[in-house]
C-alpha cells in the first residue's frame, strides 16, 4: 500500500471513530456495535504501525496513556479559575438573587441551574482545533499540566471541527458510580486501600504520573464553561452551552434557564430529590447569571465571582430502628459487622442495610440491636450509622459481638494488635475463595501462566473449582467448550497447572497466602525445613530461632498450620501430586558467601527480587535494613533512609554498574 492511500484509509478510520465515540461517550447513542468500534480501532492501530510517520496527536490510538512522568510542570491561566461561593438554604439563593437584581438595576435577570459535578476542575485549551494543554484549577492562579493523563478520557475531544483560532473551555472530571463501584471492588481483592468517595477517585487519577493508569479508571467529563476564545464569543452562558455541545463536548446535565428566584429554587429542589437516582455524584446545584454582559458587570470578589453561588446539599439523614447485626465476610477474609434495618428512603433509594465498619466504630458509638439511629450516606453512596438516639431506648437493646469462628466457613477469626480488622483465617472459605486462588496462581507463588482473575472467576461461576486444590483436578474437556479458551488454550493451562506441580517448596509455601510469609520467608522455610511435613510440625520456639524469621512470622504459620481445613488443603495438594520438598541445592559458585546485601530504591533494569535471586544464588544473604553487619547496599534512585544509614555507618554502596560487573567477573 502506498503512503497516500494509507493515509486517506486512515483519516477515514480516525473521522469514523471520533464519531462514534462521541456518540458512545458523549449522547449516549452508540450507531454501531463495540465488535465494530473495536475492528475499525485496530485497523488503524495496524495501519499506524505500518505507516509511523502518519501517526498524530489526535489519533484515537493516542488515548491508552503510557507516558511516565517525573513530575507535573506548572500552568498559570490567563483567566482565572474561580470558585464559587457556598451557600446551604434557599433563603441564601434569594439573598443572592436580591444582590444581583439591585447591582443591575432590573428584576429581569435569567439565571441558569446546573448539576453541581463532585469532581475536579480541568481547563482544557485548544489551537485551531487541536487540543493542545489540558490543566487543574490548582489555586485558581496556578495549576499543574495534565494533558497526557486528559487525552486518555474518551469523552474529551482531541480535534474539534469548525473551531475558533484558540478556545479554553472549563470543565469537571468525575467517575460514575458504577467505575467507583468497579474499581473498588477490584482494590479490595489486591487489599489496596479502598478510595473514599468518587470524587477522591477521580481526583487522585487524574493526577498520577503513570497516564496509563488514568487509561484504566475510565474518567468522565462534563464541560460547563468556555473560558476564552478568540472570536464570535456568545452573548449568554446557555448559547455557549449550545456552542460547545456543537463542537463535540459532553455538556453538564440539567442546564436551565429560568427567569425568576423561585423557579430557581422549585428546580433545585427537583435535583435535590432526583440526585441519587443519577449515574455519577453530585453535591449541589449551581445557579448562574445567564447574561454574559450582566456578568461583566457584576465581576468578583477577592475571592468569588458576584454572578453565581453553588447550593451545597445537606448531606440527608432519617431515623431508623437497627433490626439486627450481621457480618459478612469479604473477599480478602475481612468481617464486616453490618446494621440490618428498617427501610428507609435516603438520597434517592431506599436503604435497608448500613456498614458498622468494624466492632471499634460500634463500641465508640455504642450501638446496640434494637437502638433507634440516624443514618446516612457516607459521600452519598455508601449507608452508615452517624448515632444513637439513646433517649428512645427501653432496656431491651442488646449488645452485639463479633463471632469467634467464621459465618462463612467456621475457621477461626483473628484480631491482630493494633488493627481494626477481624479476619477469617480459613484458606477455603467461599468468601475469600477467589482471592485466595488468585494470589496461589501469581508469578512469585505457584506461576500458573493463564490462570488469571477472569478465568478463575469464569471457573468460580462454572462450579469448575470451589477451592484452591481443585485446580489440580481440570481436565482440558471441563474447560474447552468455556468462551474465549478454546482448544489450544485449554491445552496450554492445563499444561501450565501440570508443570506448577513441580515448583520449589517456598513457592507452594508462599502461595498458601500466610500472613506476614513473603517471598524472602517462603524461601528461608523452605530452605530451613526442607519438608512441608516439618514445616507443618514446627513449633514457636523453632520458627522463631530462625535467622529473619520474627515473632509475628512464627505466630502466624503456627496458627496457619492448625486450622483443620489448612491442613485439609495441603494433603489435597500433595494428593495431586503437588511437591512438597525443597530442591537439594549445590551452589557452585559461591563469591558472596558470608556477605550480606540491602538493596534500596529503584534499579535502572533489575527488580528488587531479581538481584536479591543473584545474590542468594551465589550464596549471598540480603537484608532488609542496614546494620554495621551489612556488607553492601545496592541503591538505585529516591533511595531514602537505608542509603542515608549506610553513607553514616561507612558501608560501601553500589550502583547497578557495579553489581553488574561483580556477578560478571
Amino acid at each position: 500500500m502506498q503512503v497516500e492511500e494509507a493515509k486517506k484509509q486512515i483519516e477515514s478510520l480516525r473521522e469514523s471513530l471520533d464519531e462514534n465515540s462521541k456518540r458512545y461517550y458523549v449522547y449516549d447513542n452508540p450507531a454501531i456495535s463495540d465488535y465494530e468500534y473495536d475492528s475499525k480501532m485496530n485497523e488503524l492501530k495496524k495501519l499506524e504501525k505500518e505507516f509511523p510517520e502518519l501517526i498524530t496527536a489526535n489519533s484515537p490510538t493516542q488515548r491508552v496513556g503510557g507516558a511516565v512522568l517525573a513530575g507535573f510542570t506548572t500552568v498559570v491561566h490567563e483567566v482565572k479559575m474561580e470558585s464559587l461561593q457556598d451557600v446551604f438554604s434557599l433563603s441564601e439563593v434569594k439573598d443572592f438573587a436580591r444582590r444581583v437584581e439591585n447591582a443591575i438595576g432590573s428584576s429581569a435577570v435569567e439565571y441558569v441551574v446546573e448539576h453541581k459535578i463532585d469532581g475536579l476542575s480541568v481547563s482544557l485549551e485548544y489551537e485551531d482545533g487541536q487540543f493542545t494543554r489540558g490543566s487543574t484549577r490548582g489555586d485558581g492562579n496556578v495549576g499543574e499540566d495534565v494533558t497526557t493523563n486528559l487525552r486518555t478520557i474518551k469523552s474529551i475531544p482531541l480535534f474539534i471541527k469548525n473551531a475558533p483560532h484558540f478556545l479554553e473551555v472549563r470543565g469537571e472530571v468525575y467517575i460514575s458510580k458504577k467505575e467507583f463501584e468497579k474499581i473498588n471492588e477490584l482494590r479490595e481483592l489486591s487489599e489496596l486501600p479502598l478510595f473514599a468517595n468518587p470524587r477522591n477517585m477521580a481526583a487522585g487519577s487524574l493526577r498520577q504520573l503513570d497516564s496509563k493508569i488514568t487509561a484504566e479508571r475510565n474518567l468522565s467529563i462534563f464541560v460547563f464553561n468556555i473560558q476564552r476564545m478568540s472570536e464570535n464569543e456568545p452573548p449568554t452562558h446557555a448559547e455557549g452551552l449550545s456552542m460547545l455541545q456543537r463542537f463535540g463536548f459532553p455538556t453538564v446535565n440539567g442546564s436551565l434557564v429560568l427567569d425568576n428566584i423561585d423557579a430557581v429554587c422549585a428546580e433545585i429542589q427537583q435535583i435535590a430529590d432526583k440526585r441519587g437516582e443519577l449515574p455519577y455524584d453530585i453535591d449541589g446545584a449551581v445557579v448562574k447569571v445567564n447574561n454574559l454582559a450582566y456578568r461583566n458587570l457584576l465581576g468578583s470578589t477577592s475571592k468569588f465571582p458576584k454572578w453565581a453561588v453553588a447550593y451545597k446539599f445537606p448531606a440527608e439523614q432519617k431515623e431508623s430502628t437497627i433490626v439486627d447485626i450481621y457480618v459478612q465476610v469479604g473477599r480478602t477474609g475481612t468481617l464486616t459487622p453490618n446494621a440490618l434495618i428498617e427501610p428507609v428512603r435516603l438520597a434517592g433509594s431506599t436503604v435497608s442495610r448500613a456498614t458498622l465498619h468494624n466492632i471499634d466504630n460500634i463500641r465508640d458509638k455504642d450501638i446496640r440491636i434494637g437502638d433507634h439511629v440516624i443514618v446516612q450516606k457516607a459521600g452519598d453512596i455508601i449507608p452508615e450509622i452517624v448515632s444513637v438516639v439513646k433517649e428512645k431506648r427501653t432496656g431491651e437493646e442488646r449488645e452485639f459481638f463479633m463471632p469467634e469462628v467464621c459465618p462463612e466457613c467456621g475457621a477461626k477469626v483473628v484480631r491482630e494488635e493494633g488493627e481494626a480488622a477481624t479476619k477469617c483465617t480459613g484458606t477455603n472459605c467461599p468468601a475469600q475463595i477467589q482471592r485466595n486462588i488468585i494470589h496461589f496462581c501469581s508469578r512469585d507463588a505457584m506461576d500458573i501462566e493463564g490462570l488469571g482473575p477472569a478465568i478463575i472467576q469464569k471457573f468460580l461461576d462454572e462450579g469448575i473449582i470451589k477451592k484452591v486444590s481443585d485446580i489440580y483436578r481440570i481436565e482440558k474437556d471441563d474447560i474447552v467448550h468455556l468462551e474465549k479458551l478454546g482448544d489450544k488454550s485449554a491445552q496450554n493451562l492445563v499444561n501450565a497447572i501440570a508443570r506448577s506441580k513441580e515448583n520449589s517448596l517456598d513457592r507452594l509455601i508462599y502461595g498458601l497466602g500466610i500472613r506476614f510469609i513473603g517471598v524472602k520467608a517462603g524461601k528461608i522455610l523452605a530452605a530451613h525445613f526442607g519438608d512441608m511435613d516439618k514445616l507443618m510440625e514446627a513449633d514457636m520456639d523453632t520458627l522463631c530461632s530462625i535467622h529473619e524469621i520474627g515473632g509475628k512470622m512464627a505466630q502466624s504459620a503456627v496458627e496457619y498450620f492448625s486450622i483443620e481445613q489448612n491442613r485439609e488443603l495441603i494433603e489435597d495438594l500433595k494428593n495431586a501430586g503437588v511437591n512438597m520438598k525443597a530442591a537439594e541445592t549445590v551452589i557452585s559458585d559461591q563469591r558472596f558467601s558470608g556477605q550480606t546485601f540491602v538493596i534500596t530504591g529503584t534499579l535502572p533494569t533489575y527488580k528488587r527480587n531479581e538481584a536479591a535471586q543473584i545474590i542468594e544464588d551465589f550464596g549471598g544473604k540480603v537484608a532488609g535494613s542496614v546494620s554495621k553487619k551489612t556488607n553492601y547496599v545496592l541503591a538505585g534512585e529516591e533511595a531514602g533512609s537505608k542509603l542515608t544509614k549506610a553513607e553514616e555507618l561507612g558501608i560501601q554502596v553500589i550502583d547497578e554498574a557495579e553489581f553488574q560487573k561483580m556477578i560478571e567477573s
